[in-house]
C-alpha cells in the first residue's frame, strides 16, 4: 500500500466533496447581483431538463441587475418561467432579445433563511468528507489485518488521513464564513 497514493486519492476526494459544496453555494442568493447565481438554474427545454448556463450568458451590469442574453429565442418563454419558478424569489422581466433580472435586497428573514440554507449545505459536505475518511481508515486496518503494511505505518496512515480531513474541514469553515458575509451586507 503506497502512502502517497491513499493520501493523494484521498486529498482528491475530499477536493471534489468542497467543490460540489462551493457550486452549490454560488446558488445560494444574497444581495448582490452574481452570474453564478442562475446558471444552475434548470429550465425544461428540447423535452429535458438543462442549466441556464448552457442556454444563454448571464452578466452583472449592474451591483443589483443580472441581464440573461438567451442563444436560442424560442426558450425565452421557457427560460424566464424557469427563473420566476426557481427557490431564489425573483421576478424576470424580457425585454426583446435579453431577460433583465432585478435582485431585489433580501430581507432579514429570507437572510436568516440563507444563512440556515448556508449551514445545511455545509454540514452536508463536513458528512460527506467524514465518510471518505471512514472509508480509507477501513481500507487502511483492512490492509493491517491481511499483513500488507506494519501496524506503525497504519497509524502513520490514519495520522496523514485525520490531518488532511482537519485542513479540508478548515476550508469549509472558510467557505461558510465568506457565504455569512457576504449575506449580512446590505
Amino acid at each position: 500500500m503506497n502512502s502517497d497514493k491513499l493520501i493523494s486519492e484521498t486529498k482528491t476526494r475530499m477536493q471534489k466533496a468542497l467543490e460540489h459544496l462551493r457550486e452549490e453555494l454560488s446558488g445560494v442568493r444574497t444581495g448582490r447581483a452574481n452570474p453564478a447565481l442562475l446558471e444552475t438554474v434548470k429550465v425544461e427545454v428540447y423535452g429535458t431538463r438543462m442549466d441556464l448556463r448552457d442556454l444563454a450568458s448571464i452578466n452583472a451590469p449592474e451591483p443589483r441587475l443580472l441581464v440573461v442574453q438567451v442563444w436560442d429565442q424560442s426558450n425565452m418563454v421557457a427560460i424566464e418561467k424557469a427563473i420566476r419558478e426557481s427557490e431564489l424569489s425573483l421576478n424576470p422581466v424580457t425585454e426583446g432579445n435579453l431577460i433583465r433580472v432585478p435582485i431585489p435586497p433580501l430581507s432579514e428573514e429570507r437572510r436568516k433563511e440563507m444563512v440556515k440554507i448556508v449551514h445545511e449545505k455545509a454540514e452536508a459536505a463536513r458528512v460527506s468528507i467524514r465518510q471518505i475518511r471512514r472509508e480509507v481508515i477501513e481500507e487502511i486496518d483492512k490492509a493491517e489485518k491481511r499483513k500488507e503494511i506494519p501496524e506503525d505505518d497504519k497509524f502513520r496512515f490514519h495520522e496523514q488521513v485525520q490531518k488532511t480531513t482537519d485542513e479540508i474541514s478548515r476550508q469549509v469553515e472558510d467557505i461558510v464564513k465568506v457565504k455569512e458575509k457576504e449575506l449580512s451586507e446590505v
